[in-house]
């Protein structure tokens, strides 16, 4: 087999490999590591940059440039040594590092344990609960808001947790998909519009905008896609997507949420406390009927659905094109 055949088939073991047990706490995983790098560049860019605005600029995005490119550059590294010792070596590692790109079923179990904490604990519990998953303020989110913020969440991270590294990976291997997991987790760290990280975090978060792009948009077709065979509306879905899809002021995040606003006739988003400060963010969808904790585990359908729907499609593509050689290396 060619490298781009064993990587091809790799990225589909490791979306298995996912999808089968996810992330076992007792397992260290890479984006831990890479949120230690990212740390230590903020503290020492910090340090070396002017303390003003425009040096906060500059030390963020040198930390844009080099945090990708050391963990792109660690796993080719890896992959590149195993490659030349034996091709199944690298296939075997490729597999594992495509694993750990993927978020599937962790991001399934988060939203259920949010469910699960409303209906052990109660509204208190649940408070608790997403407070692990989003940057929003939760202390007084009502049930309601709970849920909207759990189905939020999986819509906006189907493509950023599962799709967008999906994609990277199949274009570039295990490398594409690290490098664009450092530029995500990047996103996740400093890319607030709060005094610490105006700044400081504005080029991650700009080159997260970028690398999310297409993805965000490939994974709102999906889910319109396979929305019908999960007995959900994928005409209003349609329609919801091209109201709605631009009213986040990220280009990105309104795509697959008012997909699933519209699949599941809920509203989502609205106004939003970050760090005691209220933001008054538009609504996704129509109030058609008030959310309910079935919700989430539908909003979880849609994306397992749309992820294997677009794995199908790019190994139907794209491996084909490696076996008669038109990619083989």
């Amino acid at each position: 087999m060619t490298l781009w055949q064993l990587t091809l088939v790799s990225v589909l073991c490791g979306f298995l490999i996912d999808c089968a047990i996810g992330d076992p706490a007792w397992l260290p995983h890479p984006v831990v590591l890479i949120g230690k790098l990212i740390s230590l560049c903020e503290k020492v860019l910090r340090r070396i940059f002017p303390k003003t605005d425009r040096g906060a600029f500059w030390a963020g995005l040198v930390m844009a440039i080099l945090v990708p490119l050391l963990s792109a550059g660690v796993s080719f590294g890896i992959l590149f040594g195993l490659y030349k010792l034996s091709p199944w070596a690298y296939f075997a590692m490729s597999a594992i590092m495509c694993w750990q790109c993927f978020a599937a079923r962790c991001l399934a179990k988060e939203a259920n344990k949010v469910v699960k904490a409303l209906e052990t604990g109660g509204l208190e519990a649940g408070r608790k609960q997403i407070a692990m998953l989003v940057g929003r303020d939760t202390e007084t989110l009502s049930e309601a808001q709970v849920l909207k913020a759990t189905v939020e969440t999986v819509a906006e991270n189907a493509s950023d947790g599962v799709i967008a590294p999906m994609l990277y990976m199949v274009l570039f291997g295990a490398v594409g998909g690290f490098f664009y997991k450092a530029v995500n987790t990047m996103d996740s760290m400093v890319g607030y519009k709060n005094d610490r990280y105006l700044y400081f975090g504005r080029a991650a978060a700009k080159l997260d905008d970028a690398m999310n792009f297409v993805p965000s948009r490939m994974s709102a077709l999906a889910m319109i896609a396979v929305s019908p065979l999960l007995k959900l509306d994928g005409r209003n879905a349609f329609r919801i997507w091209k109201r709605d899809r631009r009213r986040h002021a990220s280009p990105n995040s309104a795509q697959t949420e008012s997909v699933a606003a519209g699949a599941l006739h809920v509203e989502l988003a609205g106004p939003a406390s970050y760090f005691g400060k209220v933001v008054l963010k538009p609504t996704l969808g129509d109030n058609d009927r008030p959310i309910e904790r079935k919700d989430a585990a539908r909003a979880n359908q849609l994306m397992y659905g749309a992820s294997v729907l677009l794995l199908i499609l790019f190994e139907a593509i794209l491996l084909p094109l490696a076996l008669f050689g038109g990619l083989g290396l």
